[in-house]
């Protein structure tokens, strides 16, 4: 890419690494027969505790890998840690995992690619919009601190959204 380091918004180097590992775990999710999403739960010293990658090929198009973290950090963090984690991910969270995230109490997001990004992917890709509404984090959970997109993976994010597509 040539978008240099200086460019991308405010993440440190160990925020970064998180990311790529969300980028791997969305190309997991896609050779697995899944659509290309990954996350990565960090605790308040970015320790990652948890990630997933999306597991809806079997039908349960609720298994979203950001509404799996939540579910996880609601049975395993207190309150406290859950509002000083941050997750991230590869691509924006949707309506639902939005509200998942508020919900559990969990603190910033980080995302690679914006929901307005794969929106236009999927329309230039001639695919068929999704049965929610594509909004924002924040106009779902207006007190979360989001961060993305990062530029310098956002191609690798569009190669993968490319290939589930056939495009």
């Amino acid at each position: 890419m040539s978008e240099s380091r200086s460019s991308r918004p405010s993440v440190s180097d160990a925020e970064f690494r998180h990311l790529q590992r969300c980028v791997e775990l969305a190309a997991e999710a896609l050779l697995a027969g899944d659509e290309p999403f990954g996350s990565v739960l960090a605790t308040a010293d970015g320790t990652a505790v948890a990630e997933d990658r999306n597991r809806i090929a079997g039908g349960d198009r609720t298994r979203h890998p950001e509404f799996e973290l939540a579910r996880w950090a609601a049975e395993n963090l207190t309150i406290d840690e859950r509002a000083g984690a941050t997750v991230y991910t590869s691509g924006e969270h949707c309506p639902m995992c939005a509200a998942a995230h508020a919900w559990v109490g969990l603190g910033r997001i980080v995302y690679v690619a914006s929901t307005e990004q794969l929106v236009g992917w999927l329309t230039e890709m001639g695919v068929a919009p999704a049965p929610v509404s594509p909004l924002p984090i924040q106009a779902v959970a207006p007190g979360v601190t989001v961060v993305g997109p990062i530029p310098e993976l956002v191609e690798d994010v569009h190669v993968l959204h490319r290939q589930l597509h056939g495009a």
